[in-house]
């Protein structure tokens, strides 16, 4: 069978620097899935960016071809007119981008966004369009349809949006499906359900897809071929069983150590003894009003109920649960970013016996000290970095606003950021545009640690990142925490990370906390079905142990159908009953 798209000999550089696509070979048929795996800045998204040639203006494409099998015969893709291209985008060749936020625009609804595709390339009426993105909406995992139709991006978690791109790319039905970190910001459970309709779509129409992930479970679960590269360059490829099973590139193996996994075998947490709590969420309630448009009432969204959970000094404290859960709305009522409803508190202790500070409540000059003592990395690098400051201007800036150091010292110090989360300092001067996404998270990580702060929060930190990477950036994360007795709040939906770092783990659902208890508890004796689903649905390296997408669905669907001990229905939740020693469950008593 000839392949339905040929990438041969691909070369990509800028300027007069050498290439940072190099001899880039590989080839994919109608149904298979081809991986592309690598390291960020590996050139993984700038090879797939270039069967579409959507590449930056200054990219020169030095060499080589890329066929794709048309339906009048074969057409070069980096040679064919632009009105060729512009009836295979989209249409037979669709692209999954990394991310959402840049990628969607912030003035229209996503309904319309996503029903634009079927109006240029199928000529439906709304009506009919409405209804064909409706399906993909609630294919995707979205629980309210309808909602998310009337809904713009800037209303939708990080893990929503990505779920509204993914429905863009795969309403049409495309020949080819390029999925460039498709699963990134999604839970595991949603990703589980994403990864069974991705393949369910392929059985149905033959489509192809071009997988680019640093996720190597994701790959054991998806893949039939593999592709590794590394600073533009093939290192090893071959079917997933060859690659995953028996790496023998020195590269691919160092993947495959960095990748994190659940233990096998439970390792003792330290214990959580709550005798010194540098963070207090006591009752925590958080409801947004949301326009619906027209004449018709405002609706009324609760983002997380009654949420009770201590940051002990020193220690990591993770909050894990599907996109839309209420995890991030959480960790912006500690900050101080949101206040919370009547009747909820946030208590800060700067010091072992000092006065609590309120959070939601503070003075100015309460507030400017604890804005230096508490620092948020935030899950989207690219809208929390300014894209008209240059690195060593984000750097500096918040040293600048608190007036530390002098402009020597400042620039010094973000120096030494930059080294520790793995960059180099002489990128300083560039803009957050010129790096990848796993670096500019980095980016991000360094700016919030320039202030020497007591308590991090962490809203998926290491999603972005490479495993190599996010090995490095999980170590340094330990290392500062236990060299400066640094507190962390960790939201996370990767299990394997949560299973590293964290003292403590909460587990949400709906804006409630379903199960609590420490990670050698919670990972190897679940009682909660929706803990069982999450833990369930984290994909390993492993092609011989695919994903039970069955046993997922049952945890990750309503309330009403999980077992009679833990199901209700509307908001008449059970209580957060404590069954073990530091484990407690909602559940029926």
């Amino acid at each position: 069978m000839s392949p339905l798209l040929d990438v041969d000999a691909l070369t990509i550089g800028f300027g007069n620097a050498p290439p940072v696509v190099s001899n880039v070979s590989f080839s994919v048929s109608a149904g298979q899935t081809l991986a592309l795996v690598g390291e960020s800045g590996s050139g993984k998204t700038l090879t797939c960016r270039s069967v579409l040639r959507i590449l930056p203006g200054v990219a020169q494409v030095r060499g080589g071809s890329i066929s794709f099998a048309g339906q009048s015969g074969s057409v070069d893709l980096l040679k064919a007119p632009e009105k060729v291209l512009r009836q295979i985008r989209g249409d037979r060749i669709s692209m999954i981008f990394q991310e959402p936020m840049r990628s969607l625009s912030p003035l229209h609804r996503l309904g319309n966004q996503v029903a634009e595709v079927l109006r240029l390339h199928r000529d439906m009426g709304r009506s009919e369009a409405k209804q064909r993105v409706l399906q993909e909406f609630d294919h995707v995992g979205f629980p309210d349809p309808e909602r998310t139709w009337r809904s713009y991006p800037f209303e939708m978690s990080g893990g929503m949006r990505q779920r509204a791109m993914i429905a863009m790319a795969m309403v049409a039905k495309p020949d080819l499906l390029i999925a460039d970190e498709p699963t990134t910001a999604l839970d595991v459970t949603t990703q589980a359900q994403v990864l069974g309709l991705i393949n369910t779509l392929q059985a149905d129409t033959g489509m192809a897809v071009i997988l680019v992930t640093h996720d190597l479970g994701v790959v054991a679960n998806m893949a039939e071929h593999v592709v590794v590269m590394n600073k533009g360059r093939v290192m090893e490829s071959g079917s997933a069983e060859e690659v995953l099973g028996a790496p023998e590139h020195g590269y691919t193996k160092k993947l495959f150590a960095a990748a994190p996994k659940i233990p096998e075998v439970a390792t003792p947490a330290r214990p959580m003894a709550h005798d010194d709590v540098i963070l207090d969420l006591k009752n925590v309630t958080k409801t947004y009003t949301m326009r619906a448009g027209g004449w018709r009432k405002p609706q009324i969204i609760t983002a997380c109920r009654e949420v009770s959970v201590q940051v002990e000094r020193g220690k990591t404290l993770a909050i894990v649960g599907e996109s839309g859960s209420g995890k991030s709305t959480c960790a912006r009522v500690a900050l101080g970013a949101e206040r919370p409803d009547p009747g909820g508190e946030v208590i800060f202790c700067p010091s072992k016996g000092a006065k609590g500070i309120p959070v939601h409540a503070m003075s100015p000059d309460q507030r400017r000290t604890f804005q230096r003592e508490a620092q948020m990395v935030f899950q989207d690098p690219y809208s929390s970095l300014s894209p008209r400051m240059r690195v060593r201007d984000a750097l500096t800036e918040p040293m600048d606003i608190h007036a530390i150091g002098s402009t020597s010292d400042r620039r010094e110090k973000a120096a030494e950021m930059l080294r520790w989360v793995g960059l180099d300092p002489d990128m300083m001067r560039r803009y957050p545009h010129a790096f990848s996404g796993g670096q500019r998270q980095r980016l991000s990580i360094a700016r919030a640690l320039t202030l020497d702060p007591k308590l991090l929060i962490c809203d998926e930190p290491t999603s972005a990142l490479d495993v190599s990477v996010q090995d490095q950036i999980l170590t340094l994360l330990e290392d500062i925490r236990d060299r400066a007795s640094l507190s962390y709040l960790f939201i996370s939906h990767d299990l394997a990370v949560v299973a590293r770092i964290a003292d403590e783990v909460a587990v949400m659902r709906g804006g409630l906390i379903v199960e609590q208890a420490p990670p050698d508890t919670l990972f190897y004796n679940p009682q909660h079905p929706y803990t069982k689903a999450l833990i369930a649905a984290q994909p390993e390296p492993d092609v011989s142990r695919p994903i039970d997408l069955d046993l997922v669905a049952k945890g990750a669907g309503a309330p009403g159908e999980w077992p009679e001990m833990f199901q209700f229905d509307g908001t008449s939740a059970p209580a957060l009953r404590e069954l073990d020693p530091g484990h407690r469950v909602r559940c029926h008593a």
